[in-house]
């Protein structure tokens, strides 16, 4: 997928609208140990890419240190289902203090009343962050409405039940 196509699909109404709730990403990677991990995590879209953020001394940040690549889900509940999938590669930065995208990720997860307490307890227990950017290379969202998975789409067509919805 080149990057403008990856950049349409992430930037169309429903994926903005699903990266600007409140639901948490899944980000996927390889662990030391060779077995994928699923973790969610607060983050940022900022247009070209997704930022999230960590302790530096996370498993997660060595591992992504030496293996790059990484999947992320950001899907509902409801019916029916509506996911973006999004796959990438991730830079880490350890940087000092707390980058503005982890406040800004845990603005939506942290209840309102909550926040002014949590985000004083961040500033005095991390000197230092993880500033995780992923930089999508490929980009997938499905609504079961106009889009769906290509293996449905392919026995949609093989059954003859009329024409599967379009794919991204």
């Amino acid at each position: 997928m080149n990057r403008d196509d990856v950049i349409a699909v992430l930037n169309k109404p429903l994926s903005l609208e699903l990266m600007n709730s409140d639901i948490h990403a899944r980000v996927a990677y390889n662990g030391p140990d060779g077995f994928p991990r699923v973790i969610p995590v607060a983050y940022v879209w900022n247009g070209e890419q997704i930022v999230f953020c960590s302790p530096p001394n996370a498993t997660k940040v060595r591992s992504l240190q030496k293996d790059s690549k990484v999947a992320i889900t950001i899907d509902t509940d409801d019916f029916p289902p509506k996911l973006l999938l999004v796959r990438g590669t991730a830079d880490v930065e350890i940087v000092d203090g707390l980058p503005n995208e982890f406040i800004e990720g845990a603005r939506r997860q942290v209840p309102a009343e909550a926040f002014a307490e949590w985000e004083a307890g961040c500033r005095a227990l991390y000197d230092q962050m993880a500033r995780i950017v992923v930089t999508p290379v490929w980009a997938k969202l499905i609504d079961f409405e106009t889009t769906v998975p290509n293996a449905v789409a392919e026995l949609i067509d093989a059954k003859g039940l009329g024409g599967a919805p379009p794919q991204d």
